[in-house]
């Protein structure tokens, strides 16, 4: 299975979880690897391919830093770094949707993806990969006629939301435990709040048997596979979600996706060192995602 990453994922000055934990998960495989999975560095996103979901003066802020405000709105400090950073890990989402669509399934350690809107970054997200993905893949592979983006990240994908909403071809569906970015989706785009954690799992099933139910024979899903549910995540927590219970979520996601025949690129999405999670703790959780879909090309 192909795992994309390169250092350019880690390169803006601004040091936080979502722009240096590729790097700890990275390492991690290197001492301790996972069978099967193949690291690789994946070709850049172009800013002609960025502006396809993202205004001209957005982007172009994101580039010059310029207005400061406009550069830094997904909270942030910018420097120059920034934009060829986020060209890699947004250039690891398309590289990932591509390499599933051939191969089974694939990965991006990107991550600060769904809050990201048309015209400024939000909430550590600053260009929508799975958006743009879900956009190219439909126009560019034949086998692709719907793209599936399911959404387990703590928060609401509001972003997204507001770019694919009325895209044909895309099926966004979400399952959220902290209203950050709630949005209102408009069929047939879904958003389960959880409030329980004994209904998080249960929520989830009921989805994916919804999704099954339709009928529609999704030619990707794009997996934002957030573990900042974790109860000891600094962000976007819910109490009683343990590693146990986003073990057995990530065993339910891809059993579905395999039993369906559903090639799938995944994303790390949210996850947030703290008092109760060290920078191994949550290493730990996201690699829970990249056993479980090793498994699935196996």
């Amino acid at each position: 299975m192909q795992l994309f990453y390169s250092q350019d994922y880690v390169r803006a000055a601004h040091a936080f979880d979502t722009t240096r934990k590729a790097e700890w998960i990275a390492e991690s495989l290197e001492r301790e690897p996972v069978a099967d999975i193949e690291l690789v560095a994946p070709e850049p996103a172009t800013e002609a391919q960025v502006r396809e979901i993202h205004d001209e003066a957005y982007v172009t802020a994101i580039r010059t830093g310029e207005p400061r405000a406009l550069a830094e709105s997904q909270e942030f400090v910018w420097d120059a770094s920034l934009w060829p950073a986020v060209l890699a890990s947004t250039g690891g989402v398309i590289a990932a949707a591509r390499a599933a669509v051939r191969d089974g399934v694939a990965g991006s350690l990107s991550s600060g993806l769904h809050h990201a809107k048309r015209g400024r970054g939000d909430g550590y997200c600053t260009f929508n990969g799975l958006a743009l993905a879900a956009k190219l893949l439909l126009r560019e592979e034949s086998t692709v006629s719907s793209v599936l983006i399911l959404d387990l990240d703590a928060h609401c994908g509001g972003g997204t939301h507001s770019l694919v909403h009325d895209m044909p071809g895309v099926r966004h569906a979400d399952v959220a435990v902290d209203p950050f970015d709630f949005y209102t989706p408009t069929p047939p785009h879904t958003l389960r709040f959880v409030r329980d954690a004994a209904d998080y799992l249960p929520s989830i099933t009921d989805l994916l048997a919804s999704l099954e139910a339709e009928g529609t024979q999704f030619g990707l899903c794009l997996y934002n596979a957030g573990m900042d549910p974790y109860e000891g995540s600094k962000e976007g927590r819910l109490a009683g979600i343990t590693r146990d219970v986003l073990a057995e979520r990530e065993r339910m996601v891809f059993a579905w996706l395999r039993r369906r025949q559903i090639p799938v690129a995944f994303v790390l999405a949210g996850g947030y060192t703290g008092p109760q999670l060290s920078e191994e703790g949550l290493v730990a959780l996201h690699r829970l995602t990249i056993a479980e879909a090793a498994t699935q090309g196996a």
